[in-house]
């Protein structure tokens, strides 16, 4: 999974959930929270957040509006530092709000909302597009700008630096499919930096049909690792010689434990085992492989990307179809690689991660990790999944096996990457032991905290995680199935014209190729499910073509030959999008993508 491409739409989407007796917003002082002991429950006078959480929790909007929001860090003092971002991910015409990149969120009444909020940093007019990680250390900002880690100081008493930055580090690889450069910096000041992967597997071709990997893997010389500077010297440059640990294809989130010993890193799984390899996997195997992990980061560690993949099912690394898997049962090179301390259901999309060290929530919250998870879009044409705020134990060298759903109402309607309406990115923990979780679809920051209630009744209504073996469930979108008695391919397109030469049999047939009830293709994952364009792939609906005339054959021949070079997305489109459609199914297909641009 991954965060990459360009945002064409987002939907409009009423956020309609139910009234829920024992969740939602926080109270403005935790203090003053009316408790119901003989119930066991606590009210949330303040219910303005929409989430459900577990008994005892509540939540408020601190800020909204701030920018596409990603990782952040509070101080000591309680100000939230943030970092927001609006590179090739977000749409291009995005309006940015005025000032710098970097934001600085304040809550100086003490009501659970920032009403200070100063920005900083970097511009567009001085060439920026802002960045994802942000940290504190010996009491200056450390923030992601493009290909840099950059330092500003921090005066005593000031919520925002006045001097410039200082470059620490610069030359960071960027483009491909994961450009970001999250971060986490060490007690003793030891910068470790996540240099994601260009590409989904390291093949000869990006992400095409039965693509082999190249061996080695050259990629690896200068992405998919952690890499490790100095955060108390400047001007550093990147350089090959600087790795710290291989073989991660996206590490978003970093978080170390209290003792300072132990440090975590969140693992984005690969992508499109049955889109790429569908003699090997089957369609709904799309969704369900591989696992999403947590990593415990050791100097040195070999994690096994792109040789490697966590297969839940036998709970253990096995060798990619890309160098010479056979569909999950060899093991090959993967039985020297380190496998994860936790894993999680496949394309959730773990972004930020923190250790919970303090002491507001209840004694099983504190050891372990909370995890944002961003979502994705490869579950598609199955319910996607994530959208949501984990929490996983760990102790010792590795997980007790209970992850819970802490947090969760995110996505609003429609759990999707285009419908979505608000998507966990960044999560930390504040000096009163609030937890603070970033969205980066409309800037908004939740502050949750716990207000009381009895941690045992607590305990028992914990939502678990869904099981990793899991299946994928039935293609989401239900209203596709044929009206009883007709014909199977009419019915859900009758109101949408025909291209010359064709029949409405044929679009209908299109609109159930496009939705992966036929032919196996997940054109949904990259273009949504109203193909008005996701993060990976354009809005179909438009009437604008890069390839063709727009013609029934133009968009057939695209579709047919694929788009290996693309002018404007990252990731290509395979021949067949991936899938192995007969010629009819192409030209099917092709005849639905027509009707939805004469609508």
């Amino acid at each position: 999974m991954r965060s990459l491409g360009l945002y064409r739409v987002f939907f409009s989407v009423t956020v309609a959930l139910g009234a829920l007796s024992l969740v939602s917003s926080v109270a403005a002082n935790p203090g003053h929270a009316a408790v119901d002991a003989a119930a066991g429950s606590t009210a949330c006078p303040k219910d303005d957040s929409g989430l459900k959480l577990p008994p005892g929790f509540c939540a408020t909007i601190f800020a909204d509006g701030i920018g596409h929001a990603r990782h952040m860090v509070v101080a000591p003092n309680g100000v939230v530092y943030v970092n927001t971002w609006s590179g090739g991910y977000y749409p291009p015409n995005d309006v940015i709000p005025e000032g710098g990149f970097l934001v600085a969120l304040q809550d100086k009444s003490g009501l659970g909302k920032a009403d200070v909020i100063e920005r900083f940093g970097e511009t567009v007019k001085t060439g920026a597009a802002g960045g994802l990680g942000v940290a504190l250390y010996n009491g200056s900002i450390y923030a992601e700008v493009n290909d840099r880690i950059v330092r500003y100081s921090l005066s005593a008493g000031s919520l925002v630096p006045t001097g410039p930055p200082i470059t620490v580090v610069s030359g960071l690889p960027l483009g491909g499919d994961h450009p970001m450069h999250p971060f986490i910096i060490t007690a003793d000041g030891s910068l470790l930096v996540d240099v994601a992967t260009a590409t989904n597997a390291c093949q000869l071709k990006n992400r095409q049909l039965k693509s082999p990997g190249i061996d080695p893997c050259k990629e690896l010389e200068t992405r998919g690792g952690i890499w490790r500077y100095d955060a108390k010297k400047t001007d550093q440059k990147f350089s090959p010689a600087d790795r710290y640990a291989t073989g991660i294809r996206n590490a978003e989130g970093f978080a170390i434990d209290p003792t300072g010993h132990r440090i975590f890193i969140t693992q984005h799984g690969r992508d499109q085992l049955h889109a790429n390899w569908p003699d090997l996997y089957k369609p709904d195997q799309e969704a369900t492989l591989p696992s999403e992990e947590v990593m415990l980061l050791k100097k040195g560690g070999d994690y096994g990307w792109p040789e490697c993949y966590y297969d839940p099912w036998q709970a253990k690394l096995v060798l990619a179809p890309e160098y010479g898997g056979d569909g999950g049962h060899a093991i090959g090179v993967c039985a020297s690689k380190i496998g994860p301390v936790a894993a999680f259901p496949a394309h959730w999309g773990p972004n930020g991660m923190v250790f919970y060290d303090q002491k507001q929530f209840p004694a099983r919250y504190r050891d372990g990790v909370f995890i944002a998870f961003h979502g994705s879009w490869d579950r598609a044409p199955y319910a996607q999944g994530g959208y949501n705020i984990v929490f996983q134990p760990l102790a010792g060298k590795g997980s007790d096996g209970r992850c819970e759903i802490f947090a969760d109402g995110f996505a609003g309607a429609v759990t999707s990457p285009e419908g979505a309406v608000y998507r966990p990115s960044g999560v930390a923990v504040g000096p009163d032991g609030s937890l603070f979780v970033s969205d980066d679809m409309k800037g908004r920051i939740y502050k949750i905290t716990y207000v009381g209630g009895a941690d045992a009744a607590a305990e028992a209504k914990f939502t678990p995680c869904p099981s990793l073996t899991a299946p994928a469930g039935d293609i989401a979108r239900a209203e596709a199935k044929p009206p009883e008695g007709t014909h199977p391919d009419a019915g859900a397109t009758a109101n949408l014209p025909v291209p010359p030469g064709g029949t409405r049999e044929m679009v209908a047939l299109g609109d159930r190729v496009y939705h992966g009830e036929v032919g196996g293709g997940t054109c949904t994952a990259c273009h949504g499910e109203n193909a008005t364009g996701t993060p990976l792939g354009p809005d179909l609906t438009k009437n604008k073509w890069l390839w063709s005339d727009g013609s029934w054959v133009g968009i057939t021949k695209t579709i047919t030959d694929g788009v290996p070079l693309p002018k404007q997305y990252r990731s290509a489109m395979p021949a067949m999008g991936g899938a192995e459609l007969t010629p009819d199914q192409a030209s099917a297909l092709a005849a639905y993508v027509w009707a939805l641009n004469q609508h």
